[in-house]
Protein backbone atom coordinates (compact mmCIF):
# COMPACT_ATOMS: atom_id res chain seq x y z
CA UNK A 1 0.00 0.00 0.00
CA UNK A 2 1.38 2.99 -1.34
CA UNK A 3 2.12 5.80 1.77
CA UNK A 4 -0.40 8.53 1.23
CA UNK A 5 -3.02 6.07 0.38
CA UNK A 6 -1.94 4.16 3.75
CA UNK A 7 -2.48 7.76 5.80
CA UNK A 8 -5.73 8.65 3.95
CA UNK A 9 -7.02 4.81 4.59
CA UNK A 10 -6.25 5.49 8.21
CA UNK A 11 -7.37 9.29 8.34
CA UNK A 12 -11.01 7.63 7.00
CA UNK A 13 -11.13 4.67 9.67
CA UNK A 14 -9.83 7.22 12.62
CA UNK A 15 -13.09 9.43 11.49
CA UNK A 16 -15.18 6.18 11.12
CA UNK A 17 -14.91 4.95 14.61
CA UNK A 18 -14.86 8.89 16.16
CA UNK A 19 -18.45 9.28 14.63
CA UNK A 20 -19.33 5.64 15.72
CA UNK A 21 -22.29 5.61 18.25
CA UNK A 22 -23.03 1.89 19.13
CA UNK A 23 -20.70 0.51 21.55
CA UNK A 24 -17.74 -1.46 21.02
CA UNK A 25 -16.23 -4.39 22.88
CA UNK A 26 -13.66 -3.10 25.39
CA UNK A 27 -11.05 -5.59 24.04
CA UNK A 28 -11.59 -4.06 20.57
CA UNK A 29 -11.19 -0.76 21.66
CA UNK A 30 -7.57 -1.33 23.73
CA UNK A 31 -6.35 -2.72 20.46
CA UNK A 32 -7.32 0.27 18.72
CA UNK A 33 -6.26 2.48 20.98
CA UNK A 34 -3.09 0.97 21.08
CA UNK A 35 -2.92 1.26 17.33
CA UNK A 36 -3.44 4.16 17.21
CA UNK A 37 -1.32 5.52 19.80
CA UNK A 38 1.67 3.86 17.59
CA UNK A 39 0.56 5.20 14.64
CA UNK A 40 0.32 8.71 15.92
CA UNK A 41 4.17 8.08 17.62
CA UNK A 42 2.43 9.15 20.78
CA UNK A 43 4.45 7.18 23.50
CA UNK A 44 3.15 9.31 26.33
CA UNK A 45 1.65 7.59 29.01
CA UNK A 46 -2.48 6.68 29.35
CA UNK A 47 -3.93 9.18 31.35
CA UNK A 48 -7.48 8.51 32.69
CA UNK A 49 -8.22 8.94 35.94
CA UNK A 50 -9.28 5.72 36.78
CA UNK A 51 -5.91 3.44 37.26
CA UNK A 52 -7.67 -0.09 36.37
CA UNK A 53 -8.36 1.82 32.85
CA UNK A 54 -4.78 2.77 32.64
CA UNK A 55 -3.62 -0.62 33.20
CA UNK A 56 -5.34 -2.00 30.61
CA UNK A 57 -4.21 0.48 28.19
CA UNK A 58 -0.72 0.24 29.15
CA UNK A 59 -1.23 -3.59 28.59
CA UNK A 60 -2.49 -2.83 25.23
CA UNK A 61 0.29 -0.49 24.21
CA UNK A 62 2.85 -3.37 25.94
CA UNK A 63 1.49 -5.98 23.80
CA UNK A 64 1.94 -4.04 20.45
CA UNK A 65 5.03 -2.27 21.43
CA UNK A 66 7.19 -3.83 18.30
CA UNK A 67 4.71 -2.69 16.00
CA UNK A 68 6.01 0.40 13.42
CA UNK A 69 3.90 3.35 12.65
CA UNK A 70 2.66 1.92 9.38
CA UNK A 71 2.15 -1.43 10.54
CA UNK A 72 0.21 0.33 13.34
CA UNK A 73 -2.01 1.67 10.79
CA UNK A 74 -3.01 -1.39 8.57
CA UNK A 75 -3.60 -3.11 11.44
CA UNK A 76 -5.85 -0.34 12.99
CA UNK A 77 -7.93 -0.30 9.21
CA UNK A 78 -8.22 -3.83 9.30
CA UNK A 79 -9.94 -3.98 12.66
CA UNK A 80 -12.13 -1.49 11.64
CA UNK A 81 -12.85 -2.92 8.50
CA UNK A 82 -13.38 -6.95 9.50
CA UNK A 83 -14.83 -6.32 13.11
CA UNK A 84 -16.40 -2.74 13.59
CA UNK A 85 -18.29 -2.45 10.14
CA UNK A 86 -19.51 -5.69 10.05
CA UNK A 87 -21.39 -5.24 13.07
Amino acid sequence: MKKEKLHTDFAKAVEFINSYTDPLPADLLLKLYAYYKIANKNFRSPDSKVPLINAFKANALIQAKNMKCEEAMKAYIKLVNTEVRKI
